[in-house]
């Protein structure tokens, strides 16, 4: 029996070879990815028993799909098959000073086209300890909004932990209805995480004296951000990736949580970049593998920052780390060094 649900889409990822851009390649590198998806591969590398839950056609794309995740060790059981076409997105990977580059194709997708009541909630979520979603998922279509709905109400009903990766995407809806949607899902949510941006482009909650763009983060100012989700929604623990882009090839990488009236702030790592793509789902996977094995919050904090800071050094969106990865690099082992 799978600890951990993770709900949501899995696209086809396509990705030109090295740094070459879409217009110039006739040749991509097929791979598999999602934002939850992504999660349960990492808490499935992690050792916990997870599983996805989404809805693929039936053909060979799908087929595909179940595969790869089995071989990482995810459930996939509750994996509903039908519908029209698997999602897609072209990944164009940036550098120095051009930043990457996401094109969607996932219109009309098996997932976007589910309808309310395909999904049987109440025996998929029986004995489960944790329900994860994103705000993508309920960007895909309103029946998805009502999915989701349906799965957060039933979580509630039998005291499972929901967490919630805001996730706000402007290529699948627009900031107002982000607002209204997730707003009405948030009274469900436990654990609420968001980047730099997602509070803000969701909810209107700001951090003063912050540029994005420019690399200057304040961290009082997310203490702050992160008080208000609480006392707004009532969430738990709110953790909050924080982002500095130097470059679309180098990135300072940390984070906060916070919880019981507390904020931990984790070291930064300087990271040159391979694949930036997946790096705040690595984050999410870290974070609950640490909320549900580690009762240290600054612990927990630190290995979420670690799997996610190695993750940012791998090919594709799943992270491919183990524990002992993590752990050696929350150690101090960062040199690079040839492992033998």
């Amino acid at each position: 029996m799978s600890r951990v649900i993770c709900f949501g889409e899995i696209m086809g990822r396509l990705c030109p070879p090295g740094f070459k851009k879409v217009v110039q390649t006739n040749l991509f590198e097929l791979t598999f990815a999602g934002g939850e998806a992504n999660v349960a591969v990492s808490l499935a590398n992690y050792g916990i028993d997870s599983s996805f839950v989404t809805k693929v056609p039936d053909n060979d794309m799908g087929k595909s799909v179940i595969r790869v995740l089995k071989s990482y060790g995810v459930d996939t059981s509750n994996v509903l098959v039908g519908g029209e076409r698997l999602g897609m997105y072209y990944v164009e990977k940036g550098a120095s000073q051009r930043p990457s580059k996401v094109i969607y194709d996932r219109k009309y997708s098996s997932i976007s086209m589910a309808e309310s009541g395909e999904f049987k909630w109440n025996s998929i979520l029986d004995g489960v300890e944790w329900f994860h979603v994103t705000g993508i998922t309920p960007a895909l279509s309103d029946n998805c909004i009502e999915i989701t709905l349906e799965a957060l109400k039933i979580c509630k009903e039998k005291g499972i932990k929901v967490s919630c990766d805001l996730n706000y995407r402007k290529n699948l809806w627009s900031e107002k209805k982000a607002k209204q949607v997730m707003t009405s899902l948030m009274e469900y949510v436990d654990v609420c995480i968001a980047n730099e941006e997602d509070a803000e482009k969701v909810f209107g909650i700001k951090s003063n004296d912050t540029d994005v763009v420019g690399g200057k983060i304040n961290k009082d100012g997310y203490i702050l951000v992160a008080k208000e989700i609480e006392e707004r929604f009532g969430c738990k623990t709110i953790a909050i990736t924080l982002r500095e882009s130097y470059s679309a090839s180098v990135n300072g990488w940390s984070a906060m949580i916070y919880t019981g009236g507390n904020a931990y702030f984790s070291k930064k790592y300087d990271i040159q970049l391979v694949d930036r793509v997946g790096g705040g789902d690595s984050f999410v996977g870290g974070l609950l593998y640490g909320l549900l094995e580690i009762d240290n919050p600054q612990e927990v904090v630190e290995f979420a920052v670690a799997a996610s800071c190695l993750k940012h050094t791998i090919e594709g969106d799943f992270n491919q780390v183990s524990i002992k990865d993590v752990k050696a690099l929350m150690a101090g082992d960062g040199s690079g060094r040839v492992q033998r």
